[in-house]
């Protein structure tokens, strides 16, 4: 609520359900509904609401699509979550407060579920922290991006695809350079030791040194060929 005295006029910015009067308006669906108020007399009223950026629905397709489950947890009432999420095609829960959101990833992860939590508030700061992976988006407040492992410059929520694509790369490339590096060992470590001798089958220190060389050579190669396509 916002209030102010002006002339004698006490005014106040407040919203439908702290008025507690319903009013005559047609309100746009997903928007909230806050009252300009003169000494306990509605003057005037607007409707606010978020603006869905064009990557949004393309995200959540993508999400989907990698077998993520999207789910909106806002403070708005139950209207405008409703809207937005209608317009995204995901489930979602209205009126959270911060111990709410809080508690919902903390449900999700005592059912072993990977919680990836996208934040810009101080309400959303408890939640990131918790989450197994918190992103805090760019433009949101000091503390939220303080709390949370990855923070997306451009404020888009289309970064969030090329930071799982990322982390995906990332993880598939470890797993083949451990393959070239264990793999090495298994077989040449066993050589050198002399289990194939019997067989006329040995491995010079010299050799082995080559083929260490080389293994650390494809391993670095292997790595630099990590990349990120531009969405």
């Amino acid at each position: 609520m916002w209030k102010g005295e002006v002339n004698g006029h006490r005014y106040k910015l407040i919203s439908q359900k702290a008025f507690g009067q319903n009013l005559d308006i047609d309100v746009p669906r997903g928007a909230t509904l806050s009252i300009l108020v003169d000494n306990g007399q509605a003057i005037g009223a607007v409707a606010l609401g978020d603006e869905l950026k064009p990557s949004s629905k393309e995200l959540i397709q993508v999400l989907k699509e990698q077998g993520i489950t999207p789910l909106m947890a806002t403070g708005d009432n139950e209207k405008a979550a409703q809207g937005a999420a209608e317009a995204l095609g995901i489930e979602y829960k209205a009126n959270q407060s911060p111990q709410d959101k809080y508690e919902l990833v903390e449900k999700f992860k005592r059912q072993g579920q990977t919680v990836i939590m996208v934040g810009d508030g101080v309400n959303d700061a408890p939640s990131l922290a918790l989450a197994d992976v918190g992103i805090a988006v760019g433009a949101g407040t000091q503390v939220a991006l303080d709390s949370a492992d990855v923070v997306l410059m451009q404020s888009d929520p289309g970064d969030i695809e090329s930071f799982i694509e990322l982390a995906n790369n990332t993880t598939s490339k470890m797993k083949q350079n451990l393959v070239w590096g264990a793999g090495y060992n298994f077989l040449a470590i066993p050589i050198a030791a002399g289990i194939l001798a019997p067989f006329g089958i040995t491995l010079s220190p010299a050799v082995g040194a080559v083929l260490m060389s080389l293994s650390t050579v494809i391993v670095a190669i292997n790595a630099m060929t990590l990349k990120l396509d531009k969405k």
